[in-house]
């Protein structure tokens, strides 16, 4: 684990939202057909992308029509380590402290900040696909599924074994679905802390073979993976593939670091998150009260998309997390990437 230092910037969400109170638009004569041709189109191109192309892989679709210079990126940066770029923002955490303990007092025992950034950033996905691409083979692809991986301690204690884990969401996923499904992947590992699970089992089977077979392995399955040839029951236990790696410096009980991204996969964000503080703030009418904050920092690979897109995801997700009870209904619709 290092600390990059690198250039922080912080975002404020402005809400862009076109506002028409008090105004009743009547319905147009021909809307219901345009409703309809629109559904069927929408249908007709999810198919579309859903079927396998020439230059597809068993985790992405090639993105044909992406922008030439983003298309470029990845030949003049070809590493993910000299693509990274880190993000900082610090999250007023007083409604969302509210919301966790209101769905503790639910029946919801584990419900914690954790589950939150989860769900909001798999909301954030179903509105901004964008940040969900990744680079293999000086490609760009975007993602079939929503994979989140974590570090687990099957014990909490300084010799405490740790694990792996990934899940995989829905972008329609709300909180409580979020919770389940984490929860579930975590039960698993915690509650069998002597039994491996899949990633388990592929270390452990990598670190038996002799350094030199070894090396050679890693560089193979590198190899696979930049054809994408890499076979999918590996691609399925890897922490080192999928959407992002999200890891609770709070629950250490310190501040987040600059986690860096990995060359070995296709990983595009790591979220680190801190400790929650109480910091003195000013309001309007110049009186000094308490707010409680979370420190949020993000490292992404910006061969995926352009600075637009990524500003636009961390603004989105910052109003989920400051507005959490928009995570408790399905989204109106989901985006898909181009094609």
């Amino acid at each position: 684990m290092e600390d990059n230092t690198h250039a922080e910037q912080q975002f404020e969400y402005v809400d862009e939202t076109p506002k028409n109170e008090g105004v009743e638009s009547s319905p147009r004569p021909d809307e219901s057909a345009e409703s309809e041709k629109a559904v069927k189109e929408a249908e007709k191109r999810k198919k579309l992308m859903a079927k396998k192309r020439f230059k597809d892989r068993y985790d992405g679709r090639y993105l044909r029509s992406i922008e030439p210079l983003i298309k470029l990126t990845p030949f003049i940066m070809k590493d993910r380590c000299d693509a990274m770029v880190s993000f900082f923002d610090s999250i007023d955490v007083t409604q969302a402290d509210k919301y966790c303990r209101q769905k503790v007092r639910d029946g919801k025992t584990y419900f914690t900040i954790l589950h939150l950034i989860l769900a909001a950033y798999v909301r954030t996905v179903s509105q901004h696909p964008e940040v969900n691409r990744f680079v293999s083979g000086r490609r760009i692809y975007a993602r079939r599924t929503i994979e989140v991986n974590a570090i687990v301690k099957k014990v909490m204690s300084r010799d405490g074994e740790e694990s792996g884990i990934k899940v995989w969401f829905d972008p329609t996923d709300t909180a409580d679905e979020v919770y389940e499904k984490f929860n579930q992947k975590v039960r698993e590992v915690v509650d069998n802390p002597d039994e491996a699970n899949g990633t388990e089992s592929l270390n452990k089977a990598l670190l038996h073979m002799p350094r030199f077979l070894l090396s050679l392995a890693i560089k193979f399955l590198n190899w696979l993976d930049y054809h994408g040839w890499i076979p999918k029951s590996a691609i399925r236990v890897s922490p080192f593939h999928g959407s992002m790696i999200i890891t609770s410096m709070g629950s250490l009980g310190i501040p987040p670091v600059y986690h860096h991204i990995y060359n070995f996969g296709n990983l595009p964000v790591f979220i680190a998150f801190g400790v929650k503080q109480t910091i003195p703030t000013i309001n309007k009418d110049g009186e000094t009260v308490p707010k409680k904050i979370v420190e949020l920092k993000i490292v992404v690979d910006e061969r995926i998309c352009g600075g637009y897109q990524y500003a636009s995801a961390f603004k989105t997700l910052k109003r989920y997390l400051e507005h959490p009870d928009l995570l408790d209904t399905k989204p109106e619709s989901v985006r898909e990437d181009i094609y």
